[in-house]
């Protein structure tokens, strides 16, 4: 009898025994696999791509981003538009469009970013519009392995271009090519409506005092064109320039237009007997539609196409 309830207990404690093996078996292997999924997933996140920015430079980039900061109105507006703006982490104080952007973390302005703020926001890219931006900080930000990538687009097409690429850079080109489709058609149907419709000479007041204007090299002089019109001041050099009254009073448009914006209301007096001022078709437009290489450059496209041919 005694034999038997020993050899009870002995079976007993061999059970317990293969139990505990059993579950410190299942726990190292499920520990094992997690640890193993974990290294895949690192590796997966942490995988590099090659893509090139608008100076040229092949860049490497995360294959997925989700951390970025966008130093430019323009590109945050393009972010947001192909659906990525969940992904800006920082953005400067002139980013006032769309409304969420006016809720996300500031880091100082265009020309003057806060780079320490930057840093610490740990962003996979900092997106810039101009070569000029890169060169004070681009090594700063890579040392900190944080790309820097350069969007500076000079014409409509280079807009959808853009737009475009960041639906490739942030994994949305469904939703980024639906909205192109929107946008071609739309610039289509202006260019369609404008086209046996003859040239309207233009001029675009970008301040009143002093009197800065369009150029040969603002993107704004094909969109002009684009509309229907012809720009007084399509030959004068650069992006931006400034005018003397003098050259002013020569040009004599048939329209001006407003580049609205508090300190721009009122057409500059050199144009006070100009035909545009004394036929009444002096226009405002919203500065940042025409100031603004965006998706929006598109509403400011239809806008001039309708003012220019009232």
């Amino acid at each position: 009898m005694f034999g038997k309830l020993k050899n009870r207990e002995n079976l007993a404690v061999k059970h317990r025994k293969t139990k505990i093996f059993t579950f410190f078996l299942l726990s190292f292997l499920l520990f094992s696999f997690g640890c193993e999924i974990s290294n895949l997933s690192a590796q997966n996140a942490n995988k590099m791509r090659d893509i090139a920015d608008d100076l040229g430079r092949k860049i490497k980039i995360p294959e997925k981003v989700e951390r970025v900061v966008s130093l430019a109105p323009n590109l945050t507006e393009n972010i947001f538009a192909v659906g990525a703006g969940d992904r800006l982490v920082g953005v400067t104080t002139y980013c006032n469009y769309p409304e969420e952007a006016q809720k996300i973390e500031k880091v100082g302005d265009t020309i003057n970013p806060n780079m320490e703020k930057i840093i610490a926001l740990k962003p996979q890219i900092v997106f810039v519009s101009t070569a000029s931006q890169i060169e004070t900080f681009t090594k700063q930000l890579e040392a900190q392995n944080i790309t820097v990538f350069v969007m500076n687009p000079k014409s409509l097409n280079d807009v959808m271009t853009n737009l475009r690429q960041l639906g490739d850079i942030f994994g949305t080109p469904g939703l980024t090519g639906e909205k192109l489709n929107i946008l071609q058609a739309r610039i289509l149907e202006v260019e369609e409506k404008v086209m046996d419709k003859p040239k309207v000479k233009t001029f675009v007041q970008i301040s009143d005092e002093p009197l800065f204007t369009v150029g040969k090299e603002s993107f704004l002089t094909e969109i002009i064109e684009r509309a229907g019109g012809v720009s007084v001041t399509k030959d004068v050099p650069t992006a931006y320039p400034k005018l003397s009254k003098e050259t002013a009073l020569a040009l004599n448009p048939d329209v001006l237009i407003l580049s609205e914006s508090p300190d721009n209301t009122e057409p500059n007096e050199v144009f006070k007997n100009s035909n545009a001022v004394k036929k009444g078709k002096v226009y405002k437009i919203n500065a940042d539609l025409l100031s603004r290489p965006s998706l929006r450059l598109v509403d400011g496209l239809e806008q001039l196409a309708e003012v220019l041919h009232k």
